[in-house]
């Protein structure tokens, strides 16, 4: 390369790198760089709150999907009863902000191999109605149920303390935090049942929101927020894991050959989601990382973001990152001097108020966003710039958008561009199409974006 080529190509990086960093126009007014409530969300849940949930879920002996339902003090029934009357405490204390209730689905025995008999698998919805979206939801699920070495041994003590009380413990902790303010969309806690025979609660849950057309921007999982010892050694309260799927199921063939020439097998809405949490996460919460996992579940298991996932909408699986197998689907027992069972003394709650945080953080930054940008389109084809283009919306909080590249083997956004909401067509300078992914994400005047849009259309090229 001659000297001459050497201040072209020196030049053509410097732009490049202007461009991300250049001040914005004089009319584009920049939100900004955070929301101070999420600073205080993030530190609001309290271990102690979470402890005494967590006790008194296992205070119930066994939650088992089969396990006593008129017992006031004991099985599922009791549970269940009590994660409804602490959802309508709840409410009262906001003025009946949430809407409480019970979703009840019978399951025929012999569907499958876990459902011997007819069970009732009945779960537990509050929703906080939002004021401007009331039909777009965020989602924070937790399991009430519990299991032993049998799945269905509804007899046995089956404590689940971590699997899963930390879980609907964390639920519960974020209804009271953020009942406490208002938002233009709609935020669900529910407790979910007959997840360990088979995701029932959130199958059911899952495609009544599709038949009554629910708009729902994302499902966080949670299935085991309190360990932090793991099986392997390992003692960590300063990370999680979050799993997601690449793309949703449920795409057509024009969709899939779009991936398989333009990219963005790992750019669904669920990984989008994912890439939120990690943002918030390293932005709002101190000495605490999430740990993204390109997968949909561990290995051979699954959870309650998957019947979601199934009927199309993005959801993730929020988690330890460290699991100790000896207390997970375990009888009670001490086998050559090694304890056994989910117990209490397994779970550590001050780290399962630091990943409530996060999910606090997430439905109210969720909740709070305009919605996101449809029709994402991208050119660029054997040209010196990319150009992207979209639609946007009326949002009253609408302050612009963001347009987000990244290298392709990048796994989190990289560099962005804030444009003014008159803006629905920008060319990005200097900006090979051929060598960075991108997207387009709204930004609220308090600061709040929405997911990250990939594109899936092409610009016709002028």
């Amino acid at each position: 390369m001659n000297i001459l080529n050497n201040f072209q190509f020196a030049l053509g990086a410097a732009m490049a790198l202007c461009l991300s960093l250049a001040p914005m126009p004089a009319d584009a007014q920049a939100p900004p760089a955070g929301d101070a409530r999420l600073y205080q969300i993030a530190e609001a849940a309290s271990p102690q709150r979470l402890e005494a949930d967590i006790r008194k879920l296992v205070s119930f002996g066994t939650r088992n999907t089969f396990s006593d339902t008129l017992s006031d003090v004991r099985g599922i029934g009791a549970a269940r009863r009590w994660i409804k009357a602490e959802l309508d405490k709840i409410s009262a204390a906001c003025g009946n902000c949430l809407e409480v209730s019970y979703q009840y689905s019978t399951i025929k025995g012999g569907s499958s191999p876990r459902i011997p008999q007819d069970v009732t698998v009945v779960n537990v919805v509050a929703v906080q109605r939002g004021s401007l979206y009331p039909n777009r939801y965020i989602i924070m699920s937790g399991d009430i149920d519990s299991r032993v070495s049998d799945a269905n041994d509804a007899v046995k003590d089956s404590p689940g303390a971590n699997d899963n009380a930390s879980g609907m413990a964390g639920v519960l902790e974020a209804a009271r935090i953020l009942s406490k303010y208002k938002f233009p969309a709609s935020i669900v806690y529910t407790g979910l049942s007959g997840e360990e025979q088979g995701l029932w609660g959130g199958q059911y849950m899952a495609k009544m929101a599709k038949e009554q057309g629910w708009d729902i921007i994302g499902v966080l999982n949670n299935d085991m927020i309190g360990n932090i010892e793991g099986i392997n050694g390992e003692v960590d309260n300063r990370t999680f894991r979050v799993f997601s799927e690449p793309t949703p199921p449920s795409e057509d063939e024009r969709e899939r050959t779009w991936r398989r020439v333009y990219g963005g097998e790992v750019d669904g809405p669920s990984r989008q989601l994912a890439r939120y949490i990690d943002r918030l996460t390293a932005q709002y919460c101190t000495n605490l990382d999430a740990v993204l996992i390109y997968r949909l579940d561990r290995f051979g298991r699954g959870g309650h973001h998957r019947p979601f996932n199934d009927e199309g909408f993005p959801g993730v699986r929020i988690m330890e990152t460290h699991e100790n197998y000896r207390r997970q689907h375990q009888d009670l027992r001490v086998e050559d001097g090694i304890a056994y069972g989910d117990v209490i003394e397994g779970v550590n709650f001050p780290y399962a108020a630091k990943l409530t945080g996060v999910n606090a953080i997430t439905l109210a930054a969720l909740a709070w966003a305009p919605p996101a940008p449809v029709n994402v389109q991208i050119g660029g084809i054997v040209q010196a710039s990319t150009r992207l283009k979209w639609e946007g919306s009326n949002d009253p909080n609408l302050a612009g958008y963001k347009i987000y590249w990244r290298e392709t083997t990048a796994p989190q956004w990289q560099s962005s561009r804030f444009v003014d909401m008159t803006v629905n067509d920008f060319t990005l300078q200097n900006i090979i199409i051929d060598n960075y992914l991108f997207g387009v994400a709204a930004v609220g005047k308090d600061g709040n974006e929405s997911l990250v849009v990939y594109p899936t259309t092409l610009i016709a090229r002028r």
